[in-house]
């Protein structure tokens, strides 16, 4: 295989790429722009057939449409407005019967004209189900036929010939995340209800996973009774690994905690007088009323207490003051909620 050679270039041609590159930015800037405008009283009617849509929000499109239309049906569906996407080309061969009387048609077409979507209009209207178009030309025959249209031409295309499919592509993706967007916040979409439907992502990760999903438990944790030594401490907590651990009664009831951070302050008080690791009992030198948390207490709010009070571990109890877990920071980064 021949190794990569970049192409020569000059100042002067590499000033041109920039240019060139600003002078898309800058064009599709104004495309979304001029769009501000056309968030009419089209635009809530839009919003209000999908709003109201008993089914879902059926999203069709040809070529580069199509492939905004796809991205417009996946933005809806994760923000609370059921919706998926329908090749009008698949759809006059039988994918037509993927629409419901209890949907509502989101059809997108830059000139308004695209056959494939004028095929199957007659059987949406067929059908009285709501067809909301978005085009690039009022006029056209898919924006005469539809029960409200959305504007969404651009003075020119940011390609040079005028031709690619660039600054309406921009422009219709745009106005799709406005009525998105609108619509969440319309029905009152929560960050928890788009965990839900995210649950691999890190929001849902934070949102989603509680206390009892990334802690330790039984044999995992770290225990000594109050009686116990230091160095029986110290030996618990290097067993387990924690960087801690707990001190319970014969109960199991919570009495306090030791950490890595208590032992400095241990040897500085055992240097200070006549005892020794050996046969000081844990009791002594343990933090009693430390912080703890309940299972079910989502893990972002256990990450959000270790931060506030400085601390890297956390042990969990019941309502009886039960120890039944412990976690710290590893766990957290583990668990991809930090």
């Amino acid at each position: 295989m021949k190794p990569y050679k970049p192409l020569e270039s000059t100042p002067m041609s590499n000033e041109l790429i920039k240019q060139l590159g600003r002078a898309v930015l800058e064009t599709e800037a104004r495309a979304v722009s001029d769009l501000i405008a056309r968030v009419n009283d089209d635009f809530v009617r839009a919003c209000d057939y999908m709003l109201h849509c008993q089914g879902r929000v059926v999203v069709i499109g040809m070529g580069k449409s199509g492939h905004i239309g796809s991205k417009i049906a996946a933005t809806l569906a994760s923000t609370g407005t059921p919706a998926f996407f329908v090749h009008p080309g698949e759809a006059s061969h039988g994918d037509l019967g993927m629409i419901t009387r209890q949907d509502a048609v989101l059809a997108i077409s830059n000139s308004g004209e695209t056959a494939e979507i004028l095929t199957i209009l007659p059987l949406i209207k067929r059908m009285g189900i709501p067809l909301i178009a978005m085009t690039g030309k009022p006029t056209s025959s898919l924006a005469q036929n539809a029960n409200v249209h959305i504007d969404v031409s651009v003075h020119q295309e940011a390609c040079p010939l005028n031709l690619a499919p660039t600054s309406s592509t921009t422009a219709t993706l745009a106005m799709g995340d406005a009525m998105a967007i609108a619509l969440l916040e319309t029905r009152g979409f929560t960050a928890e209800d788009f965990a839900l439907s995210h649950p691999g992502g890190s929001l849902g990760k934070r949102l989603l996973l509680r206390i009892r999903d990334v802690m330790h438990s039984g044999e995992q944790l770290p225990r000594v009774l109050p009686t116990a030594s230091i160095d029986d401490a110290l030996a618990e907590m290097t067993r387990k690994g924690l960087g801690m651990t707990a001190i319970v009664d014969a109960n199991n009831i919570l009495l306090g905690i030791y950490t890595d951070g208590d032992i400095r302050r241990t040897l500085s008080k055992l240097q200070s007088s006549a005892l020794n690791s050996a046969n000081t009992p844990i009791s002594n030198v343990m933090t009693t009323h430390c912080k703890t948390v309940g299972a079910d207490m989502l893990a972002a709010e256990a990450l959000k207490l270790m931060q506030d009070h400085a601390i890297n571990g956390l042990l969990v109890v019941d309502e009886q003051q039960h120890f039944i877990g412990a976690l710290n920071m590893i766990d957290m980064l583990r668990a991809g909620i930090v």
